[in-house]
């Protein structure tokens, strides 16, 4: 037998043992996806949106939960269009931290949007 044999049984081998892995394709038309109640941007999604959107990055959310109450928004800046008024002890799912605000899920109101980071537990 010939060492290029055995190095294409061992690849060979090597393959079947490997796990499944699991694949996407783009079949039918495209689901329109609202970002008021999808955490969707051009730059980021929901790692629970990836088999409906494309992004170039993807994140996994972070439970918190509001130690006070806070303002969600449409955009990062505090005088931005303000969604709705989320409760101390309300559910936040956290998906990115910028300076001074967080944007992700309020799951219980089914809004994406951008909270004050000092409101969230483990972002104060």
């Amino acid at each position: 037998m010939k060492d290029s044999d055995i190095l294409w049984e061992k690849a060979s081998q090597a393959e079947s043992a490997a796990p499944p892995h699991k694949s996407f394709a783009l079949t039918g038309r495209s689901v329109a996806i609202d970002p008021l109640h999808n955490a969707v941007r051009p730059d980021l999604a929901d790692i629970r949106l990836a088999e409906y959107v494309f992004a170039p990055h993807y994140a996994a959310p972070m439970p918190c939960t509001l130690t006070t109450a806070a303002t969600l928004r449409a955009a990062t800046s505090s005088d931005s269009e303000a969604l709705v008024e989320l409760q101390a002890g309300e559910p936040f799912e956290c998906l990115e931290v910028l300076r001074e605000v967080a944007w992700g899920v309020a799951p219980d109101r089914r809004l994406a949007g951008y909270v004050d980071r000092r409101a969230l537990d483990r972002l104060s």
